[in-house]
C-alpha cells in the first residue's frame, strides 16, 4: 500500500485487480466480444452469398431480367378485314417506276376500263422491288384492298394522307392486272408481303411520289 501526504495511492496491480473482480466489468467485455463475433459471422455470410450469385449469374442459374427493348421488329401492316368496294368509288393514281415507257398510261387505261377513277398518270422513283406497290392513308384502306385484289403480289404501306385516295406504284416485278373476271371480291386483309419476310432493309420502302406542280 502506498501513501502521499496521507493519502492512500492506487497502484496499478490493485486497479487491475478491482475491475477483474466487478462482475459488470466482466459481463461488459463478454458482451462485446459477443457482438464482434456475430458482426464478423454476418460479413462472412453476405459475402459467401455474394460470391455464390455472382457464380449462378455467370452460368445461367439465376436469369436478371433485362430492360433492353427486343429487336424484333413490329407489324406495321393493318389487321382490319375489309369489304371489297366498288370499283367506281376508288379514286387512283398510278406511276411507273420501271424502265417501261408508258406504263402507266397503259396500266391507268386498264384501271378505267374496270370503272376506277383514275387521277395523275406519271413516273416515279423507288428503290422498292417486287410487282408494286399500293399506298394510302388510314381513309383510303378499303379501296387500297380493292386495288391489290385487282394488281396481286403488291405490297402495301400506309401514309399521312387524309383523303382516300390510292396510289399504285408500278415495279420491276409487274406482270399485268388480274383478270376481272378472277378477281376475288371476297372480304379479306391488306397484304404487307415484306411482313412475312421480315426485310429491315429501309431501302425496300417506296420513295412515295411528290407529283407535279399543277396536279
Amino acid at each position: 500500500m502506498t501513501q502521499l501526504h496521507g493519502h492512500h495511492v492506487v497502484t496499478g496491480s490493485e486497479l487491475r485487480a478491482t475491475f477483474a473482480d466487478d462482475p459488470t466489468v466482466r459481463r461488459g467485455s463478454f458482451g462485446r466480444r459477443l457482438f464482434h463475433g456475430i458482426v464478423l459471422v454476418l460479413l462472412v455470410g453476405i459475402i459467401a452469398a455474394g460470391a455464390v450469385g455472382a457464380w449462378a449469374i455467370m452460368n445461367g442459374v439465376i436469369k436478371v431480367p433485362t430492360a433492353v427493348a427486343s429487336k424484333a421488329p413490329s407489324s406495321l401492316c393493318p389487321t382490319t378485314t375489309f369489304d371489297y368496294v366498288p370499283n367506281e368509288t376508288v379514286n387512283l393514281n398510278v406511276f411507273n417506276a420501271t424502265s417501261r415507257g408508258g406504263l402507266a398510261g397503259t396500266v391507268a387505261a386498264e384501271f378505267t376500263a374496270r370503272g376506277f377513277k383514275v387521277g395523275s398518270v406519271a413516273n416515279s422513283d423507288t428503290a422498292y422491288s417486287g410487282v408494286g406497290v399500293v399506298v394510302s392513308g388510314v381513309k383510303g384502306q378499303a379501296a387500297a384492298f380493292n386495288v391489290q385484289r385487282n394488281l396481286a403480289g403488291t405490297d402495301y404501306f400506309q401514309d399521312n394522307r387524309e383523303d382516300g385516295s390510292v396510289d399504285v406504284i408500278l415495279t420491276p416485278g409487274y406482270e399485268g392486272l388480274v383478270e376481272p373476271q378472277l378477281v376475288d371480291q371476297t372480304p379479306g386483309k391488306l397484304l404487307c408481303p415484306r411482313e412475312d419476310l421480315r426485310i429491315a432493309d429501309k431501302s425496300k420502302w417506296p420513295v412515295v411520289p411528290t407529283l407535279p406542280a399543277g396536279q
